[in-house]
C-alpha cells in the first residue's frame, strides 16, 4: 500500500516526495483524512516526449490543427512587434 500525506505534508515536501516518486514509489494525498489524489510514476511510453510528439497527438484527437486557421487571413504566420513599454509610452506623450 501507498504511504499517505496530508495535502499539507505534501505541499511542504512536495520536491522530496517527486524525487521519490521518479524512483517509483506511489503515495496518496489525503484531504481531512480522505483520499483525494494519488502522486504516482507515470510510464515513459504514455507522454510524448519532444514537441512533434506531442502536436500530433493532439492533431490525431482533433485538438488542434497544424494547418493556419482560414480566418487568419494576412496575420497567419507573422509575428507581432513588441509595443514599447507603458512608461516609455508616458514619457513620450509628455514631450
Amino acid at each position: 500500500m501507498p504511504d499517505e500525506y496530508s495535502l499539507y505534508d505534501a505541499k511542504a515536501h512536495l520536491s522530496s516526495l517527486v524525487r521519490m516518486v521518479r524512483e517509483g514509489q506511489s503515495f496518496i494525498i489525503t484531504v481531512h483524512g480522505q483520499p483525494a489524489a494519488e502522486l504516482r510514476p507515470i510510464s515513459p511510453e504514455s507522454y510524448p516526449r519532444t514537441l512533434a510528439d506531442r502536436v500530433a497527438e493532439l492533431a490525431s484527437r482533433g485538438e488542434v490543427s497544424p494547418e493556419p486557421r482560414p480566418d487568419a487571413g494576412r496575420w497567419a504566420g507573422l509575428t507581432p512587434t513588441p509595443a514599447p513599454g507603458a512608461l516609455t509610452r508616458f514619457l513620450n506623450d509628455r514631450e
